[in-house]
């Protein structure tokens, strides 16, 4: 996964200043992002607080984990079913 300039802390700290009636030009000028990238930002961590953004982030790393080992699982059952399916 790419890891981006900003830190949870940081982008929650972005958002704050937004919030708090900054015009978004302004803000994405100042901190180097797009208007674009503000948004995004918004959209994912509106709202949030910088524990929650941390709790979030270890629950999506977790998820992630879980769902490559069912990948894998899944893959070693159906080479099992195929070796199993031949006649000898």
């Amino acid at each position: 996964m790419k890891r981006g300039r900003f830190s949870e802390e940081q982008i929650i700290a972005v958002l704050r200043e937004h919030e708090a009636g900054g015009k978004t030009a302004e803000l994405a000028r100042k901190h180097e992002i797009s208007e674009a990238t503000l948004y995004n930002w918004k959209a994912k961590y509106g709202g949030l607080e910088v524990s929650d953004a941390k709790r979030l982030r270890t629950l999506e790393e977790e998820n992630r984990k879980l769902k490559k080992l069912l990948t894998e699982s899944m893959l070693d059952n159906a080479a099992l079913k195929e070796l199993l399916s031949k006649k000898w």
